[in-house]
């Protein structure tokens, strides 16, 4: 690690951080919007590709996992070449995958171009927590953090309004033309407003210190335990190809941890686990999101796709989810900083394990005066508990680190939602392909068959079953996280 003085610099006072805040603010807007708009323009995507539940979610999860597989090496890039022209160059990348998607042709010409977007999004997920929260006094983490995941919400809550009315009124295209608008303007924004010395950039010294080894490793790693876990050619789960693509890649995460522990300049200092509170934290964490993933992910599809509700109701829905993160998301940084992040990380995960247990028993006609509150008390849950989870893992290194530990957060939360997902997938396409009820996403409002409908709701039952599990586990780590002293 940088002993840098640049790197652990002490947050200057007046009001620049919060000019900082909004100019990376509106990037991270961006990344969200996109995530929750294209969540609702599955349905609309299959139908115009002619393609299924499976082949669809590609579009998702193709971003997702190539996210996961380069956001901790690229932290440690940014911090090599400077943290303003790093996120300017996310952007960047962001843009022109958006102009690929608008293009896109078929569905796999509309996955490269998802990719191009998630190599974006990552160079600016990479460094956004880092840039952020290194500009604010550590009085006032919880409060970055609180602001941080508002943001988030926001960007969440304004994708279904916009997606809904855009998709309804042009096509799904026009989405990605959406999401240029914001980073765009991000994009001057930063030009003008950044400077690597105030953001808590390092020096280049570290330049022949890259972990090569550990970068491509851990990219292989993820990239094949995540493939394995989609299992996206719906093979038999006993098959050679899946029984060797987890050995292989477990075989390579347990490599790549034999090796960070042994270079002298890690990507990631494992040694952190050491510590209880970052090792539970981070637990809470992955755990949080894998059981979590399945709001966001499935109830649009059921909305849409299996109820019937066009894009403009189901947007409004789901913004009520968005709505209550953002307003428990403010509330829980803020007070986090004065009564501690343990009794709100708790108190959300509890939240989101009840949710869960109530939205696996939905049906075709359940009605949406269950559906709404809901996802309103999720988004609540999910708002208690992120902040104060970010906030208890950054208490325990120093701002020297924040910029490994800004790629490193969002690593676990993108790894953990796309876990997520992948689960569901298989756990629903592979029941309804064992009743011989596999149809297109657009068909399943209008199935006659009541196998079809049967097999579904099978399927969205023991998804959200299995992911409750992850949700326990997640709530045992939150009660075993504790205050950190220095």
């Amino acid at each position: 690690m940088t002993n840098s003085k640049s790197a652990c610099s002490v947050p200057e006072s007046g009001n620049y951080h919060w000019k900082v805040f909004w100019t990376v603010g509106i990037a991270l807007f961006a990344m969200v919007l996109d995530f929750s708009i294209v969540f609702l323009a599955l349905s609309s995507i299959a139908d115009e590709f002619n393609v299924t539940l499976r082949a669809v979610t590609w579009v998702a999860i193709s971003s997702s996992l190539v996210t996961s597989a380069i956001m901790l090496p690229l932290g440690r890039v940014s911090d090599i070449t400077g943290r303003k022209m790093f996120h300017i160059a996310g952007m960047v990348f962001f843009v022109i995958g958006a102009l690929l998607a608008y293009t896109a042709q078929n569905l796999q010409m509309l996955i490269f171009a998802r990719v191009v977007m998630a190599i974006g999004a990552s160079m600016g997920q990479a460094v956004v927590f880092a840039i952020i929260v290194g500009t604010f006094p550590d009085a006032e983490r919880g409060k970055a953090l609180g602001m941080i995941t508002t943001m988030v919400a926001i960007g969440a809550a304004a994708g279904p309004i916009i997606a809904g009315p855009i998709i309804q009124a042009f096509e799904w295209r026009a989405v990605f033309l959406v999401t240029m608008i914001p980073t765009i303007v991000g994009i001057f924004a930063a030009l003008i407003m950044l400077d690597d010395q105030r953001i808590g950039s390092v020096n280049n010294q570290d330049r022949e210190s890259y972990d090569w080894i550990g970068a491509i490793v851990s990219a292989l790693a993820l990239s094949l335990v995540i493939v394995t876990i989609s299992n996206p050619f719906a093979l038999d789960w006993l098959s050679i190809p899946i029984l060797g693509g987890l050995i292989f890649g477990i075989a390579l995460l347990a490599l790549l941890v034999w090796w960070e522990l042994r270079t002298d300049s890690p990507m990631l200092n494992l040694r952190f686990f050491r510590n209880s509170t970052f090792a539970w934290s981070t637990t809470a964490r992955f755990s949080a999101f894998v059981g979590g993933s399945a709001m966001f992910f499935l109830m649009p599809i059921f909305l849409q796709s299996f109820m019937g509700y066009d894009q403009r109701t189901t947007g409004l829905i789901m913004f009520i989810g968005a709505l209550g993160m953002g307003l428990s998301s403010q509330m829980s940084g803020r007070l986090s900083d004065r009564y501690g992040f343990r009794i709100f990380t708790v108190f959300g995960i509890g939240i989101l394990l009840l949710m869960n247990i109530v939205v696996s028993f939905f049906v075709s006609d359940t009605s949406l005066a269950i559906i709404v509150p809901a996802v309103f008390i999720n988004g609540l849950g999910m708002g208690l508990w992120m902040a104060p989870n970010m906030s208890a893992t950054l208490s325990t290194v120093g701002r020297g680190d924040y910029g490994t530990m800004s790629a490193f957060l969002n690593l676990v939360r993108n790894v953990g939602s796309v876990i997520g997902q992948a689960l569901a997938t298989a756990i629903i396409a592979g029941i309804m392909l064992s009743r011989g009820a596999e149809v297109q996403l657009d068909e399943l409002a209008d199935a006659v068959d009541p196998v079809v409908s049967e097999a579904f709701l099978s399927g969205w039952q023991l998804t959200y079953w299995v992911l409750t599990v992850f949700v326990v586990i997640a709530l045992i780590a939150a009660v075993r996280t504790r205050i950190y002293k220095q």
